[in-house]
């Protein structure tokens, strides 16, 4: 299977990348940053998905919208608005079996930075009109919703012994999932599930039940 992900080069988009390829796929990968994934099966293509150019890139099978950013100042721009540009560029021809979005926790409680809980909001609401639409090709789309993930982009707060506490004091199971998890979640939703569609899953340890932000 050929399989589109962007923000590839770090994070829970890298580790979704290096499960498909442990599984025999071919991955391409979108990123503003130089590809970090070593495999023979791996393309990547440096672009910005908010503005420019995207690549040319036919036949994909799987494409799972991963690439975001946080409190930036564009979080609308580049998770919603840039989401929106990909989607639109790849998804919508006959070789597509899934779509996915990696929207977040915040969309359903809005506890976070303002712009990026309504940029995650909307993701799930394009979610859904992309189901709607990629259905014709026997395809589907669904969302997750991460709480928090283990990776370096939430540093500030996993180094921060009072901070880190606090969190864990708001999830029903005090952890948080790694970016494998999530690649886990991800391979399931695109690639083994094939009659859930238009919906969004939560993967939060319990955060919505006690929905409070930290930072």
């Amino acid at each position: 299977m050929k399989v589109l992900i962007t923000g590839a080069s770090r994070g829970t988009g890298k580790a979704i990348a290096e499960k498909f390829l442990s599984l025999g796929h071919e991955v391409v990968g979108i990123d503003v940053l130089e590809g970090s994934v070593q495999s023979g099966n791996y393309t990547h293509f440096i672009a910005d998905i908010k503005k420019g150019e995207l690549p040319e890139i036919t036949g994909v099978e799987t494409l799972i919208n991963n690439a975001g950013v946080q409190d930036s100042g564009e979080d609308i721009d580049v998770n919603l608005k840039g989401t929106i540009r990909v989607t639109e560029k790849y998804a919508f021809q006959d070789k597509i079996k899934s779509v996915l979005f990696i929207a977040s926790a915040s969309a359903h409680t809005g506890a976070e930075f303002p712009e990026y809980a309504a940029s995650k909001g909307g993701v799930i609401a394009y979610m859904k009109n992309v189901a709607l639409r990629v259905a014709k090709y026997g395809a589907t789309a669904n969302s997750l919703s991460p709480g928090g993930v283990t990776t370096d982009i939430n540093a500030k707060v996993m180094n921060d012994e009072k901070m880190w506490n606090k969190i864990m004091s708001l999830t029903l199971i005090p952890k948080w999932a790694s970016a494998e998890e999530i690649a886990d979640w991800a391979y399931f939703v695109t690639a083994v599930n094939k009659s859930m569609t238009a919906q969004d899953i939560l993967i939060d340890n319990g955060e919505a039940a006690k929905a409070e932000f930290v930072w």
